[in-house]
């Protein structure tokens, strides 16, 4: 039997958002689109197990918080508990309404969808997994990110949890205790949770401190209201050894020179995600990757095989999706030499949403004094804020970093709802605004956004001095 071959004007390998959003852009220019999907339901890492999901969780762990804490706010709330099962519907109707759209978004007359996995044969031609072979004008590569599993004794044969363990709920009781490995986002924002929903958490975290890539107040804040919240926490370590016997976890560590070993009931690995680029032939397709298997990109995605396009997860390093969405359709529109430029990381915006949340645009401190930037800092702290003060939301700060023009360059924002505060501040960074142009602002009082005010009065004297 000859071998299928079938030739299209834009290729898509991975359909969740950075997929769905190079192919949704190249529909625009051209007409035969074609995506390729193997995952056994259509929506991409957010929907499915990232984004939705653990948002959804967090918010019900936040309103449970809320609940138990009713007497400071001078409210009797005779009890407070978690409905397994109940949570678990919520949360799968919340994905499901979104999924649906995206496999209706997919599965649309406007692409042509296989349900196959791929893999290049050569610098031009894709074989599924059916036999048929697909070549394409231009190609994009979106295939996402998969848990690491890293080589230390006994896990990889232990039962241990992953995110996707905890975000679909996979337990029929709340267990008694779970030690969480590792202290990155997903670590961090899993380990509350837990915590939140009545678990004993132990925390290991290898770096010195959690959230290794924030500033070092960040993450003393963060460690400040989990360890208040009783998480059992140790950072500085060196993983020894993971052993799983009679039902029960025990993990051996160094801490500070001494060895340690802890137990649970259960072990979350947390320790990081690789990216999905094994398997898909890239030596034959002519595309190199780091060492870390991430795929190298120019500033407008395009991989060393010029007709080959990366974007998300599997390129990195903002492992965020509206980064992954940008990076797909800009890579797109470069492809058919559409009109576009690329991305200014130096905008930025991420967000971590522990409670405290975290969030930050810009250039951050590091980053000012590693370029030889000058500027001018400051800062305010919400436990002297009124609005911050009557939602009992005290931990954190905001801190902005100006240039001597008074330019805002970066901000920090470690607080109540530090996600949705952020983005005054987003806005300024990506226009250029400057200090004094934010405070012409009406901002209302009393709302938790008024703090930015203060930093802001502070830069601004700095610069009429």
């Amino acid at each position: 039997m000859d071998t299928i071959v079938e030739h299209y004007d834009y290729l898509v390998i991975g359909g969740g958002s950075g997929g769905y959003a190079a192919a949704r852009t190249a529909r625009e220019t051209c007409e035969k689109v074609a995506i390729i999907d193997s995952a056994p339901q259509l929506g991409g890492l957010c929907i499915l197990k990232g984004c939705m999901p653990s948002k959804t969780l967090l918010y019900s762990a936040e309103v449970l918080h809320l609940a138990s804490k009713g007497a400071t706010f001078g409210l009797t709330i005779p009890s407070a508990k978690i409905n397994l099962s109940s949570l678990r519907k919520r949360k799968e109707a919340i994905i499901k309404e979104f999924a649906d759209y995206r496999s209706e978004q997919l599965k649309s007359d406007r692409f042509t969808l296989f349900r196959e996995t791929a893999r290049f044969i050569d610098t031009d031609t894709i074989q599924l997994s059916n036999g048929t072979r697909i070549t394409a004008d231009k190609i994009m590569i979106a295939t996402g990110s998969k848990v690491a599993t890293p080589s230390i004794e006994g896990l990889q044969n232990s039962p241990f949890w992953t995110s996707d363990t905890i975000l679909g709920l996979d337990f029929e009781n709340i267990p008694q205790s779970v030690i969480v490995l590792g202290g990155g986002i997903v670590a961090c924002e899993l380990a509350q949770f837990l915590n939140r929903i009545g678990i004993k958490v132990t925390q290991i975290q290898r770096s010195p401190r959690l959230l290794k890539s924030w500033s070092p107040e960040a993450s003393k804040t963060l460690e400040a209201a989990f360890t208040d919240a009783g998480i059992e926490l140790y950072t500085d370590t060196q993983l020894q050894s993971i052993q799983y016997e009679n039902n029960q976890f025990s993990v051996a560590f160094t801490h500070h020179g001494k060895s340690f070993t802890v137990n649970a009931t259960n072990c979350l690995n947390a320790l990081g995600r690789v990216p999905n680029s094994q398997n898909l032939g890239l030596i034959e397709a002519g595309i190199q990757t780091h060492a870390s298997g991430h795929i190298v990109c120019d500033a407008n995605q395009q991989t060393s095989n010029p007709r080959v396009y990366a974007s998300g997860d599997v390129t990195g390093p903002h492992e965020i999706v509206h980064t992954a969405i940008l990076q797909g359709e800009l890579a797109a529109k470069h492809a058919f030499q559409r009109p576009c430029k690329p991305i200014n990381y130096n905008h930025l915006v991420t967000v971590v949403f522990t409670d405290p949340q975290l969030a930050k645009v810009g250039l951050s401190e590091a980053q000012l004094i590693k370029k030889d930037i000058d500027y001018i800092a400051a800062d305010y702290p919400f436990d002297d804020h009124g609005k911050s003060i009557l939602m009992e939301a005290l931990y954190g700060y905001v801190k902005v970093f100006a240039s001597r023009e008074g330019i805002i360059l970066g901000a920090e924002c470690v607080s109540k709802d530090a996600g949705e505060l952020i983005h005054a501040l987003a806005v300024a960074v990506t226009l250029g605004a400057t200090a004094q142009q934010l405070l012409d602002v009406h901002w209302y009082h009393p709302t938790l956004s008024e703090i930015w005010t203060y930093p802001l009065e502070d830069i601004q004297e700095v610069i009429e001095a």
